[in-house]
């Protein structure tokens, strides 16, 4: 019947596989990097805030406020968590896509004058929202991706918000194709582009079931090639537009194109993948009905002292049940189970975490090396990065962006990894976004309430020793120019970065024994399971016939393997 369909059907069979492509995991991947390539509004503020400082009349300080709530909204995503947590990924993906369209095309409308010039808290109530639809995007797309793939959570991470590092220049390519130098047309593509990629993948991106691949990591080595590729191909198109001058539309068309080929490459893996599952699969069915017909099956009904004994199963008194998670709160389980979510905020762990890709999940894999220590690795050579800044000599600027910029790249996808890993998957939507609370806070602190007032205050010097008067602002406005404007700023944020990496070691400390063991084998185990029933469906055309005490067993097991993904 396979060679039949294959050899007189291939219109049939070519429809068949686009839609397995479509409905596929890879294609569910694919369509998560493109969510997160456009997922990068929040990084574009600087490109067309002048836009809504000109035309609404703003001074500094009203921006800053605006800059604020964009943060805030950005990073405080624990309610896209919470409402995917009893509602499926499309749910989440389709708010996000209406709050995403709605607060950046109002401050479009605002800033065109197509509207009345708002209030300041309304355009702040409007960026906060559209900044906030990224974190329904991020919950919907990336903590899918994380279900899906388990054994794999550190590279999708990696894959993945690599791509969100990518999508500020992403979108200035392609808006300075669509619009010129048009930043107003900026803030309108902000609000369509993503709300768009995201409903069409509403059908696509959902949790499915785990099935281990031999090749799974291979594949997303594919998929990294095509983003470090990208990566290099954008490095080099930015470095020419900005030291050629005159660099027009068109050729910022072409510039775009070749993005776009880039972003769509992805599809070639997913489509050589889906082939060879169905390959694959062809090939068991033909095994199985040579096997059909070449054994004779043979019941051998065992004598009553022979038969597997069940497993006991412990009673469940009603007063377990009967616990609120309230009751529960400082009552864990072990590490790398499910934790509630209350369980989880609360424990020391997360707290840790509050403070402080590929190559992790290698030496995890092979050597059992622990994320956390990973990430106090991480946070320690960031310190190579601020030093380079607050001692800065010719060139240093250049050498400092890069180790920051890897190390921030770093830190967030293994933070998230080790959530995942400590406090398992099933509330993985909420505490993923509880993960990213301590971004919004660490910047006000440092930002605005450091940084900040230090340069004033060595503008103010500058601008005395001089002989210039001060402004009555207090000197906000004033310039300041040397590496001594920011020396203490990042002499402090080294200092604070050391202590948190010192409070990471508590949490190396704390989960060195669970790293020591195999985190992983729930998911092969549970992975098996479903292959085994799923070869002797395939097999007997029908479930198999259990007996009492066989029926009670497995569905303890796929229960418990259930819970645990």
């Amino acid at each position: 019947m396979v060679v039949a369909m294959n050899s007189g059907n291939g219109h049939g069979d070519i429809l068949q596989l686009a839609w397995q492509v479509y409905r596929g995991r890879w294609f569910m991947v694919f369509a998560s990097f493109l969510i997160m390539a456009a997922a990068g509004a929040t990084y574009m503020f600087g490109s067309y805030s002048n836009d809504i400082k000109k035309n609404l009349g703003y001074d500094q300080t009203t921006l800053n406020l605006l800059s604020f709530f964009k943060d805030l909204g950005a990073n405080v995503g624990v309610l896209s968590g919470l409402i995917n947590e009893v509602t499926p990924p499309w749910v989440v993906l389709s708010l996000g896509a209406g709050m995403n369209f709605a607060g950046y095309f109002m401050i479009w409308l605002a800033v065109t004058g197509r509207i009345a010039k708002p209030a300041v808290w309304q355009m702040c109530l409007y960026i906060c929202i559209g900044a906030n639809s990224q974190a329904f995007a991020n919950t919907g797309s990336l903590v899918t991706c994380v279900k899906n793939f388990p054994e794999s959570r550190g590279v999708v991470l990696g894959l993945l918000k690599g791509f969100v590092g990518l999508s500020g220049a992403i979108i200035t390519q392609l808006y300075h194709a669509l619009y010129g130098d048009d930043s107003t047309g900026l803030i309108l593509l902000i609000a369509a582009l993503p709300a768009v990629i995201s409903m069409l993948s509403v059908h696509t991106i959902r949790i499915m079931k785990v099935i281990r691949q031999a090749n799974e990591l291979k594949v997303f080595y594919n998929f990294l090639y095509i983003s470090l590729g990208l990566a290099r191909f954008l490095m080099v198109i930015i470095i020419i537009q900005k030291t050629v001058p005159g660099f027009n539309r068109a050729e910022y068309g072409v510039s775009s194109a070749v993005v776009v080929l880039f972003l769509f490459s992805p599809l070639v893996v997913v489509i050589k993948q889906e082939i060879q599952l169905r390959k694959t699969k062809n090939q068991q069915e033909i095994s199985n009905s040579y096997e059909d017909h070449q054994i004779t099956k043979v019941t051998i009904e065992l004598p009553p002292s022979s038969r597997p004994e069940p497993e006991p199963s412990l009673p469940v008194s009603s007063e377990v049940k009967e616990r609120s998670c309230f009751s529960t709160v400082f009552q864990p389980p072990n590490r790398g189970e499910d934790y509630t979510i209350l369980q989880a905020l609360f424990s020391i762990d997360m707290l840790i975490l509050v403070f402080s890709g590929f190559v992790s999940e290698i030496l995890l894999r092979k050597y059992r090396f622990p994320r956390p220590l990973m990430l106090s690795i991480i946070l320690l050579f960031s310190c190579v990065g601020h030093l380079l800044i607050a001692f800065a000599f010719p060139g240093s600027v250049y050498i400092a962006s890069v180790i920051i910029g890897f190390c921030f790249g770093a830190q967030w996808p293994l933070m998230f990894a080790i959530i995942s890993e400590i406090f398992g998957l099933k509330y993985y939507s909420t505490l993923y976004n509880f993960g990213s609370v301590a971004s919004p806070v660490g910047a006000y602190l440092l930002n605005v309430r450091v940084t900040g007032h230090l340069y004033d205050e060595e503008a103010k010097r500058q601008s005395i020793a001089s002989g210039h008067p001060i402004n009555p602002d207090g000197g906000k406005d004033l310039p300041c120019h040397g590496v001594q404007c920011f020396r203490l700023s990042f002499i402090i944020i080294t200092a604070a970065t050391i202590f948190g990496t010192l409070i990471s070691l508590i949490l190396v400390w704390r989960t060195r024994a669970f790293y020591k063991s195999d985190i992983y084998k729930k998911f092969r185990e549970a992975s098996e399971l479903v292959e085994t029933q799923n070869v002797t469906v395939s097999r007997d055309g029908q479930q198999p016939t259990l007996r009492d005490d066989e029926k009670s067993t497995t569905t303890r097991t796929t229960s418990t393997a259930t819970d645990r993904l």
